[in-house]
């Protein structure tokens, strides 16, 4: 691939992420100003069922169409989970840019958040999605420049093993404290036994950020590295 095209794509993809990010941004806002017409702040607001049920599908129909830009960026697997994985890190970090444009929050980068809600919920300061999102460029741009010189460029096996146990890694620091006041109220017995959702939602309500796990991040984070600078290495050396 040439790296015209290379900047073509790159260009149109950063362009469509970004504008993805403001749409995200701007229900967050309409959300926020509903919900949370004094500023946003733990412990949460209630929610009605519909409009959770309307998040978990809006959050999980913005990743089909991150992948589905990543998939029509790329001519191979590796290229096109590269472009998956850059665009979903462009439209978060502009996510928070976004909101710090239209509301002025965060109001720092140590400000905790709300991440996901899929299939738990997961919270964080703002500081580590970003640094996740770069992270993912970083990959990103080692797998689509390594292949414009390499027509079947791929991931290894073990970098896809410390690739995928280094996100587990990072997703056990993203759900570690919210899970961690959960299990303290209820044992995994019981909350699997639960007949109604109700006492684990008026629970959740309660819900106060408290300790981050950061040990278990950057082990998460320095996992992944190592993963990247394997396949820059193996392909540099080619």
């Amino acid at each position: 691939m040439k790296s015209t095209d290379i900047l073509k794509t790159l260009f149109w993809l950063s362009v469509f992420s970004i504008a993805m990010a403001y749409l995200e941004s701007a229900v967050v806002v309409y959300l926020r100003a509903i919900m949370y017409p004094e500023g946003f702040d733990f412990p949460l607001a209630p929610m009605r069922t519909d409009i959770a049920i309307t998040e978990i599908f809006r959050e999980a129909a913005t990743i089909i169409m991150l992948l589905g830009a990543g998939y029509m960026g790329g001519r191979n697997m590796a290229t096109k989970f590269a472009w998956f994985i850059y665009c979903f890190a462009v439209w978060d970090i502009f996510y928070y840019v976004f909101l710090k444009i239209l509301i002025g929050w965060p109001d720092s980068l140590m400000t905790w958040d709300i991440l996901f809600l899929i299939p738990v919920t997961w919270t964080g300061p703002v500081i580590t999605p970003v640094i996740v999102s770069l992270t993912m460029i970083l990959l990103a741009m080692v797998i689509v420049w390594q292949g414009r010189k390499y027509e079947k460029i791929r991931i290894s096996r073990n970098e896809w093993i410390l690739l995928i146990a280094g996100a587990l890694i990072i997703v056990v620091a993203f759900v570690w404290d919210y899970s961690s006041f959960i299990l303290s109220h209820f044992t995994v017995s019981e909350l699997i036994s639960l007949s109604g959702k109700d006492a684990l939602f008026d629970l959740s309500l309660q819900y106060m950020p408290g300790h981050f796990p950061w040990m278990i991040f950057v082990l998460g984070e320095l996992v992944i590295l190592t993963a990247i600078g394997l396949l820059f290495r193996r392909y540099r050396r080619l």
